[in-house]
């Protein structure tokens, strides 16, 4: 079974482009997962499964742009995998217009239950196995290359500042900021390559994100480092990690592609971009 929640879309959720921003598509995720986890199934009523649990791994395949309507957005969510002390979600997000299901994005996540008192994951319980059992489809989980967790020497830094309003209740940084920060992180990256260079459109085509260890509140910026592990001819891969002096927090992996946004099609940018791009590529 698969649970079906709707989205309202928000104007604020626009980018530049018109488009709703990659950031956003996460937040949507996460309502989603939240009312499927609080209402359905014997351990609603606790609230653990919705509320206590953690984001390990975030990975977001992004397809088609979905621009602003006043008609809410679906979200399709199940369960691909129970294990001891983990759980994986599949998610679609996507309008069905005339018998078609348009799909603007494709994604999955691992959570664990999480016990904050301690700082410490914990074990599924019964009810809760019970509980994700009732929206278990198996896949086959696809092989994913894992993201670097140590920085080059050409890497770029740049600072990550928290600010209150992205700390939960917990006091842990919401995983959708995470996606916030590495955004903030690209466009900064992107601006001090191609300074002197006109204005190109770029659109995110996937982004992985391992949750290593939880960001705090605190007046000190976080550090972020990213570099270039791929350049292509339309397109390039983009490695960060966030870090509290040695200690690795979130590492990520995120797909760009230059894009045209009178065909909406991706497109070959002059030589200089990739030029640059490759000044920032890992050995």
């Amino acid at each position: 079974m698969r649970h079906t929640y709707r989205c309202p879309l928000r104007w604020a959720d626009l980018d530049p482009l018109g488009h709703v921003n990659n950031v956003v598509y996460v937040d949507y995720l996460q309502e989603a997962r939240v009312d499927m986890l609080r209402t359905h199934g014997p351990a609603a009523g606790t609230g653990d499964l919705a509320e206590g649990v953690v984001v390990v791994r975030h990975e977001v395949s992004y397809l088609a742009p979905l621009a602003f309507g006043f008609e809410p957005v679906t979200i399709e969510s199940w369960v691909t995998e129970i294990r001891a002390a983990t759980f994986t979600l599949a998610y679609e997000i996507f309008h069905e217009r005339d018998g078609e299901r348009h799909v603007y994005v494709r994604a999955k996540t691992v959570l664990t239950p999480y016990v904050f008192a301690s700082e410490r994951p914990r074990r599924l319980a019964a009810v809760e196995r019970e509980t994700l059992a009732t929206f278990l489809e198996p896949d086959d989980p696809a092989p994913r290359v894992p993201v670097a967790s140590t920085r080059p020497e050409v890497a770029a830094h740049a600072p990550v500042q928290v600010r209150f309003s992205d700390v939960d209740v917990y006091g842990h940084v919401n995983n959708v900021k995470y996606f916030e920060y590495l955004q903030e992180t690209r466009i900064r990256l992107t601006a001090d390559l191609w300074r002197g260079l006109e204005p190109i459109s770029l659109v995110v085509a996937q982004t992985d994100v391992d949750y290593r260890v939880p960001i705090l509140f605190r007046p000190e910026a976080y550090d972020a480092w990213s570099w270039t592990s791929r350049v292509g001819q339309r397109s390039a891969t983009i490695e960060s990690l966030i870090l509290d002096g040695e200690t690795v927090l979130a590492r990520a992996r995120v797909a760009i592609v230059f894009f045209d946004p009178r065909t909406e099609r991706s497109v070959a940018p002059p030589e200089p971009y990739l030029e640059a791009l490759g000044s920032l590529l890992a050995p």
